[in-house]
């Protein structure tokens, strides 16, 4: 009633409703093992692209800057790890809340929750830009950079905190794209925001030699391509979720339901950023700055299987999520059943894959340094231990998420990340230096695998009283 889009007149009058109808009645109704195809294949390629962006610039700057500068961009991901997890606080918070209220078919409830988490975003990218600065030099030197690898660092940073908002909004809001069941649009998002970033890096560190701020740069502008299109998608037609003006406003009842469900993923990446601070000091104790750069190429190719079992998360999120609100236990177990199929696969396939090819995916990122290589092939063949079962871990443990319990999720979180992994990491490095660090990690996913099988089968049993 009165309601009006931040979009011109004409577009209010032709926007549908027929679309929205439809995909409503897609997660309701379509058989879950064709439904999870069709919005995985997209999820896939979106969230591969979406990796791509740090794979790219740690194989540029290997390639053509060096070992020491590979080692200083290393040094920063426990910091990209904390701005991505604001990024999937409100993100995958809201997509959450939005799957869940498009089952119980509320929309307007629906159109809030994007409003209220569009503005968390600005609010949260201005924070990290403002509090980033302030302890920018603190963080770095904690989180294991050296006077060689400072200044690498510091550059790459300092580009990347001016860029928060386009990245937080950018990520942001394809989760919620994705949440209403549009994983194609979702897809192309990516595929732009990549596409520009690999091209703008070579041009930048190739053509231009500049080095690891071409990088930044490359990265900063992409995601600002990124940011454009998504809020765009808002104002067209093909989206079932539209920004109106009055939505546009923080709903402290909602913003906490966001945080809530959101809090989760978002203590899985500080979990991850205050470990991998921890073993990057461990790293350069028992290895030197070379050791943080093989971490640094490990990261970047467990990456993409890690992104292959999240991208069947991404597919299950708004099934589970809409028929948990709907009611319909069926459709979750299936749908649950289904995607630890496949992660279990994905993640078997992928490991004989990548321990067959080890040497020549450490050769992506490696110029010429010998020792680097031999650090991060021992490493990699190590710390891919586990990884059959990391895919049942990883699906069982958001699983959680998914049907808003967020209180499990965080505790499978911080008990792999912190209650497991660290004091592994601690014990295991005292006794076998280096090796012990990259032993810690399939060591910790065997346990955390055990756990989370007892919260999930007595989350199963529960489904069967659902009404």
């Amino acid at each position: 009633m009165g309601q009006k889009y931040f979009m011109p007149p004409l577009l209010v009058i032709l926007a549908p409703h027929s679309e929205s109808m439809e995909r409503t009645r897609e997660l309701a109704e379509t058989g879950v093992g064709r439904l999870l195809v069709k919005y995985f294949v997209p999820s896939f390629v979106g969230v591969l692209v979406n990796t791509l962006y740090n794979i790219v610039d740690r194989i540029f700057i290997g390639q053509a800057v060096g070992a020491e500068a590979l080692s200083g961009i290393s040094v920063i991901f426990p910091i990209m790890l904390i701005m991505a997890g604001f990024g999937m606080l409100i993100g995958i918070g809201g997509s959450v809340l939005v799957s869940i209220r498009l089952g119980q078919k509320n929309l307007k409830e629906a159109n809030k929750v994007l409003g209220t988490a569009f503005v968390m975003m600005l609010v949260a990218s201005a924070i990290i830009t403002i509090v980033g600065f302030l302890v920018k030099e603190p963080l770095l030197r904690s989180f294991g950079a050296t006077a060689e690898t400072y200044w690498h660092a510091n550059d790459y940073l300092d580009i990347i905190l001016w860029g928060a908002a386009f990245q937080l909004v950018g990520f942001s809001l394809n989760n919620l794209i994705r949440s209403e069941g549009n994983a194609n649009v979702a897809m192309v998002s990516m595929l732009i925001s990549a596409g520009t970033n690999i091209v703008l890096d070579a041009i930048f560190i190739l053509v231009l030699d500049m080095g690891v701020k071409g990088a930044a740069y490359a990265t900063v502008i992409s995601m600002f391509v990124l940011s454009l299109w998504v809020v765009s998608h808002f104002f067209s037609r093909r989206s079932i979720l539209k920004m109106y003006k009055e939505n546009m406003k923080l709903n402290f009842g909602i913003a906490l339901q966001i945080a809530a469900v959101g809090l989760s993923p978002f203590c899985m990446q500080a979990a991850g950023s205050f470990v991998q601070g921890v073993i990057n000091t461990k790293l350069i104790s028992y290895g030197g700055d070379l050791a943080v750069g093989a971490m640094g190429i490990i990261i970047s190719v467990t990456n993409l299987i890690m992104m292959s079992i999240v991208a069947i998360n991404m597919a299950s999120q708004p099934i589970i999520g809409f028929n948990y609100g709907a009611k319909n236990k069926a459709r979750v177990k299936t749908t649950l059943r289904y995607s630890l199929i496949a992660a279990t696969c994905i993640s078997v396939f992928f490991f004989a894959l990548f321990e067959a090819i080890t040497g020549a995916l450490v050769n992506m990122f490696n110029k010429d340094s010998e020792q680097l290589y031999d650090m991060s092939v021992k490493g990699l063949s190590i710390s891919l231990l586990a990884w059959p079962i990391v895919g049942f871990q990883i699906i069982a443990g958001n699983f959680f998420q998914a049907i808003n319990k967020a209180s499990i999720s965080i505790f499978i979180t911080l008990m792999r990340q912190v209650l497991i992994l660290l004091p592994l990491i601690y014990f295991l490095s005292a006794s076998y230096g280096l090796d012990g660090i990259w032993a810690a990690f399939p060591l910790s996913d065997v346990i955390a695998a055990l756990m989370v099988s007892f919260f999930l089968i007595r989350e199963w049993r529960k489904l069967d009283r659902l009404c």
